[in-house]
């Protein structure tokens, strides 16, 4: 599925020899390529001609005199022209401001007209590739949040995060899997030939135990533990690696019901048997030096298992306040867990090797890759030199616009890999 801006988010990348971007045909109707008559290119106010750059359509990759001479091929309204601007070294790391004059002749208007200009404007991420070794990146498919199913398809999401050079994927399992808790058979090998299509690994399952689903009582342990082990199953299928259970909570402190420990303890035995990890969520406004976290801790040791570790969203980092509120929740503008906790780094250090999976939360990422709120310096730094090796899994929880979220994660995938180049030197 295209973007519905003429400059596309997917694709704006550096190539060797200059950079690359994909245009959408802004015309009602496909074309012959040979009325294509050029892209003008700005970048950041640098202007390339509109016979400078070199054009594919359909695989072929063509010179504007090439088109005109007739190449036999089309530009059809359902594919994109990638337009290749030569400039030594590409572009840098960051956001810019692109502008393109697409030139398309029409036949059918007068000679004095035919040749009509389309004009876009946009911003757009170019994201460095990632350092070797050390941090791995995803994304989580709750960033895209709003656009999933209206502007986006499963496979459109992939993409993106293929296309940014991340390798995970996140999901929700009742959020993204169709027929949850009993996909088809045919989703579910779509789903594999999406993540090998895209090259893609799957890492981190969210599911709940809704505690509180019923009026009259709460779930029993019982209950609570084939509610895990259903997911366990179902994340196996999909190749997850880990399943985060977000359980019910009893307090503001976010402290989880009771239950949560026996629930857990029964399903051992079938995460064990999966080689899967289950990952309860340190999450705002709960702190890492906390009962509640604590417990976890108690948990780990006393069982001695390999299969239950913390989830860090890094939510509990922010040092600023967020104040676009909240969906769902009225009568106060600012909830608890989104007031900054401001968590010290050795705080995290001292749980790191408890620390299976990282949520990077983030709110926003402005024009020169500075986030107002979560400091990712010290964030990056310390998983750095302390040699963390896991996933950072992009979280997106900001203002839900159309496509404002696939911009971010861009933005914050191209700060954390800037921020990891400098922490290794």
């Amino acid at each position: 599925m295209l973007d519905r801006d003429i400059i596309q988010n997917r694709g704006f990348r550096n190539v060797p020899g200059g950079f690359e971007l994909r245009l959408r045909n802004p015309n009602y109707r496909g074309v012959a390529g040979s009325l294509l008559d050029g892209v003008e290119v700005v970048v950041d106010g640098r202007k390339w001609e509109h016979d400078v750059p070199r054009i594919t359509l359909r695989g072929r990759t063509v010179t504007l005199d090439e088109l005109r001479a007739g190449t036999g091929v089309r530009w059809q309204l359902d594919e994109t022209a990638t337009v290749t601007v030569p400039e030594p070294g590409g572009l840098a790391p960051g956001v810019h401001d692109v502008e393109v004059a697409v030139y398309l002749r029409r036949p059918y208007f007068p000679p004095f007209v035919a040749r009509s200009v389309f004009r876009a404007t946009a911003k757009r991420v170019i994201v460095p590739d990632a350092p070797a070794g050390g941090l791995r990146y995803g994304v989580s498919l709750y960033s895209y949040s709003g656009d999933m199913y209206t502007s986006m398809t499963l496979d459109d999401a992939m993409a993106d995060i293929a296309d940014l050079g991340a390798t995970g994927i996140e999901i929700l399992g009742e959020g993204n899997i169709p027929g949850y808790p009993s996909p088809s058979p045919e989703w579910i090998d779509h789903w594999h030939r999406l993540l090998g299509d895209h090259g893609l690994t799957a890492t981190n399952y969210g599911s709940w135990v809704d505690t509180a689903m019923w009026r009259d009582r709460d779930l029993t342990a019982t209950e609570a533990a084939e509610q895990i082990r259903l997911d366990l199953r179902l994340a196996a299928r999909l190749g997850f690696t880990s399943i985060r259970p977000k359980f019910g909570v009893v307090s503001a402190d976010l402290d989880p019901h009771p239950i949560w420990r026996e629930a857990v303890e029964r399903s051992l035995d079938l995460a064990q048997e999966l080689d899967i990890v289950i990952c309860p969520e340190i999450h705002s406004p709960t702190p890492i030096r906390h009962p509640v976290t604590q417990a976890y801790l108690d948990f780990i040791e006393r069982t001695g298992t390999g299969h239950f570790k913390l989830l860090i969203d890094t939510g509990i980092f922010q040092t600023a306040p967020v104040d676009d509120g909240h969906e769902g929740i009225e009568g106060k503008k600012r909830p608890a867990f989104l007031e900054p906790l401001a968590v010290p780094m050795d705080d995290l250090v001292e749980v790191l090797p408890y620390v299976h999976f990282i949520q990077a939360k983030f709110f926003e990422i402005d024009d020169t890759l500075a986030d107002p709120h979560v400091p990712w310096a010290p964030i990056v730094d310390t998983l750095v030199r302390h040699g963390w090796n896991g996933w950072l899994s992009s979280e997106y929880e900001g203002r839900r616009e159309p496509y404002r979220g696939r911009d971010q994660v861009r933005r914050q995938h191209a700060l954390l890999r800037m921020l990891q180049k400098e922490a290794t030197g």
